[in-house]
Parts: C-alpha cells; structure tokens; sequence
C-alpha cells in the first residue's frame, strides 16, 4: 500500500485515568512537547481563548533536517470526550477523541489529511507533492503510537498509575 493513498489514520491505547483527567493532558496544548516526536511546543495565540472552539494557536515542530511553526484552530473541545484542531485551518485535522473502558478511558488519536491540506502541498511543491504527502503521512503513522504511549504514562504517573513518571 503506498503512503500516498492514506489520507486518515487513528489508533487508540487504554489509559488507567478518568476521561476528564485525560482531556485536561491532552487538552493543555502547552504540554504538547511532552509526547509529541515532532512537536517541541505549543502556545495560545490569545491566552483568553484558550482551549475553546474557534481559538488558535501556534506550534513549533522539530526533524532533524528542518524546522518550522503552523498556526492551528480548535474544532471540537467537549471535555472529558474529544478535544481536536485544523493545522492551517484546513490541512490537516488532529484530535483526540476519549470514551469509557472497562480498566479507564479507550484513548483514540485520529489524523486527517483534509483536501485543502493536499492542493497546498500540490500548489507549494509541485511534482514533488506526492513525496512530500508521502513524507508527512510517515510521520504521522510512526508518532501516534509514539505520541499514544507516552501520553498513557504521564496520566497513568500522575493519577498514581502504571509506572514510574517518564524521565
């Protein structure tokens, strides 16, 4: 199956944590550094909105080969049940979507690559388009169970939990 031909993916992982204990970690964009393997940090454009649908905020994201921030917008944020935001305001949709599990919360991360995402990538990088939508749709399937997993052990650490806190 080629990478190109992805355009959605999600995977889930059960946290040992209450789903409104949960959606405060994943909700707090300034914590994104925390998890993410390309995200170093996040911060509110405007502290007053923060964490409410339409607010926006900036994230800076790090490879080994490049460097860059986007400008994203919260969609959804219904504590306690999904909290999720449009990179660009229509290129790529993240979120985190919480639901009851018999041992705490089914924690799912989804990844949308929209259409406005992809006539972007055509429109800046030409015939290199499909390696750069190649390139970026990678990135996403390895980070999320990266991502997955290390935010089960900060909520499992700081509920008391699972194991020891990350290092």
């Amino acid at each position: 199956m080629s990478g190109t031909s992805i355009r959605s993916h999600r995977e889930s992982v059960t946290v040992e944590a209450p789903a409104e204990t949960l959606y405060d970690v994943v909700s707090d964009i300034t914590r994104t550094g925390e998890w993410s393997p390309v995200c170093t940090s996040c911060w509110w454009d405007d502290e007053d909105e923060a964490g409410q649908v339409g607010a926006w905020f900036t994230g800076r994201n790090e490879l080994p080969h490049r460097t860059w921030e986007t400008r994203s917008v919260v969609v959804a944020a219904e504590h306690g049940r999904e909290f999720a935001w449009v990179v660009g305001g229509s290129f790529v949709r993240w979120g985190f979507t919480l639901a009851p599990a018999p041992t705490g919360t089914m924690l799912t991360e989804s990844w949308e690559f929209l259409p406005g995402g992809i006539a972007m990538f055509e429109e800046k990088f030409g015939d290199r388009a499909p390696t750069e939508i190649a390139d970026r749709t990678q990135q996403a399937l390895d980070g999320i169970p990266k991502t997955l997993g290390a935010i089960k052990q900060i909520a499992e650490s700081s509920t008391g939990a699972g194991g020891p806190a990350r290092p």
